[in-house]
């Protein structure tokens, strides 16, 4: 079984936004095990849904702080997430054409879900995560 989890090199050093990425790989780490069991297809659907569900919440969330502290890559950080929809998509239309999850269905989750959020986690996030917290703390400057 494929195990997910995050871990201190995840932190972003912003309370909000590392517990919402906490939830989100929570989210697919589930996901990934409803891919693997048996019945597999219609786990794996109805863990996508779940998984869309609080993708878009924490979005959402996080654009609305990069909005707040007028963050100057904001457009760029909602490109990126702008991909990540598209991957979800892409995976539900691949389990709308396919038996289930199979061997390249889980390559992509593992490059298009997990690795990309990782890294997206590491440099985008952490970025934004560093910026508001110069934004809350003017004096550190």
């Amino acid at each position: 079984m494929t195990v997910i989890t995050f871990d201190d090199n995840l932190i972003t050093g912003n309370k909000t936004i590392d517990e919402q990425h906490k939830e989100l790989i929570d989210r697919i780490q589930q996901f990934v095990s409803a891919c693997e069991s048996e019945d597999a297809r219609v786990k794996a659907i109805k863990m996508l849904d779940y998984l869309d569900e609080y993708t878009e919440f924490h979005f959402k969330e996080e654009e609305k702080l990069q909005k707040d502290v007028d963050y100057p890559g904001l457009e760029e950080h909602i490109k990126k997430h702008e991909e990540f929809r598209h991957t979800i998509k892409e995976l539900y239309d691949y389990l709308d054409e396919n038996e289930g999850p199979d061997e390249k269905f889980m390559e992509q989750v593992k490059i298009n879900v997990i690795d990309w959020l990782f890294g997206h986690i590491k440099t985008f996030d952490r970025s934004v995560a560093e910026y508001i917290n110069i934004y809350d703390n003017p004096e550190r400057l």
